[in-house]
């Protein structure tokens, strides 16, 4: 058995069991492939759109399909699965996840497209519950989600700069989700030093945590504050386009971006504990709503470039403390198994409320959109803020 078994008391860091850090850092690679698309939805999906074989509103369906899908998969995994057998689920996703990559590469109609990338989305959302059933354990999750997504946004950065720079060009779209798939497979090797068994956590009350008024403003913050970049992601190379900026100058702004999420990630990680969360949240919603009404006023090159990076630094910067955000809410950890299924939810619903906007060819109302979901995520903090006063004063 490994050193997580169930039934360990935590030790040092770890509130349950006691991983290594070589079965840590397994962990959250295997999620951080699950949630690869993220970074190369742009990319993939404006490579979709520019080929033809999907139209902006079937664009926003697919990537609101895959995400969702996702969210649901690491909500079921998380929430009503053991924790047991972890190497071998982690072979099984990553394979089905790899079938579903290449199906992807030569499906055919919106149709087949969506129902792929759901297929795909169910599998990476399992992906992402092997990293967060871990990180859930950890005295330090905050910090230890800091890591994870350095790590991800890392492998998003460099595989959209290969991707945009040098595979879609040579063989399009199809060559990209091949490129994902091969990670997949490449990614087995790395799923057998996961921890076998993790420690299980105490979930007798399970749900009923997350039914209360601090967890549900908490995690509907999370939501819009990712409704936000949703939106704005994956509409941007049509927004770019609009404002005469061509898909190839957009995909290095992606990787660009991406760049400075991982920025944004590893000082979030050094300043997490400095930062109060409630001043951190607040401070990067007034920012994203800035930035959204700057993309929605039909700026040059040079001021594109700059809200795109800024909203790239502030996405994942503003993790640990929505981590905190849901600690803080559930002190039990139920909710924090949730954050990733509210980001992604958010992520889901933003490109297709917006689409919802969009008139003919004129994308401005998606950021507009954007901005509005900024000002919802930082309200709700501020209601979370007052009820959770009213409790305490209860009590």
């Amino acid at each position: 058995m490994t050193s997580t078994d169930t039934g360990h008391p935590g030790s040092g860091d770890w509130l349950v069991g006691n991983p290594t850090g070589r079965q840590l850092a397994s962990a959250l690679w295997i999620g951080s492939v699950g949630l690869l698309i993220l970074g190369l939805q742009p990319v993939l999906l404006g490579a979709l759109f520019t080929e033809g074989h999907v139209s902006g509103d079937e664009l926003a369906l697919v990537a609101t399909a895959e995400m969702i899908a996702i969210a649901i998969g690491s909500a079921i995994v998380a929430m009503l699965l053991s924790a047991h057998n972890m190497r071998w689920k982690s072979a099984a996703l990553l394979l089905l996840l790899a079938l579903a990559n290449v199906w992807t590469a030569y499906a055919a109609g919106a149709n087949m497209l969506i129902a792929v990338r759901a297929l795909a989305g169910l599998a990476e959302g399992g992906l992402v519950a092997v990293a967060t059933e871990l990180i859930a354990r950890s005295r330090r999750a905050e910090r230890i989600g800091g890591y994870f997504v350095t790590m991800q946004t890392l492998a998003q950065c460099a595989l959209a700069l290969l991707l945009a720079l040098y595979v879609i060009p040579a063989a399009g779209s199809a060559g990209g989700f091949i490129v994902l798939a091969i990670v997949c497979v490449a990614s087995l090797a790395v799923a057998f030093t996961v921890p076998t068994d993790y420690a299980d956590l105490p979930k007798e009350e399970n749900l009923a945590n997350v039914l209360t008024v601090p967890s549900m403003t908490a995690l509907l913050s999370v939501f819009c504050y990712f409704m936000f970049f949703g939106a704005v992601w994956a509409f941007l190379e049509p927004l770019g386009a609009q404002y005469g900026i061509d898909g190839r100058t957009v995909g290095l702004i992606v990787s660009a971006s991406l760049a400075v999420q991982v920025l944004g990630a590893m000082t979030a990680t050094v300043f997490e504990a400095r930062i109060d969360y409630r001043l951190a949240i607040a401070s990067i919603g007034a920012v994203a709503f800035v930035s959204s009404l700057v993309l929605a006023s039909g700026p040059d090159l040079i001021t594109f470039w700059v809200a795109a990076l800024i909203m790239g630094f502030i996405l994942l910067f503003i993790v640990p403390y929505q981590i905190r955000l849901a600690i803080t809410a559930d002190e039990t950890r139920t909710a924090v198994l949730l954050v990733p299924a509210a980001q992604l939810f958010g992520l889901a619903i933003g490109p297709v409320a917006a689409s919802l906007l969009i008139d003919g060819k004129d994308f401005c109302p998606v950021p507009e959109f954007a901005a509005t979901s900024a000002i919802a995520s930082a309200a709700l903090l501020g209601l979370f803020i007052l009820v959770s006063r009213r409790r305490r004063a209860v009590a």
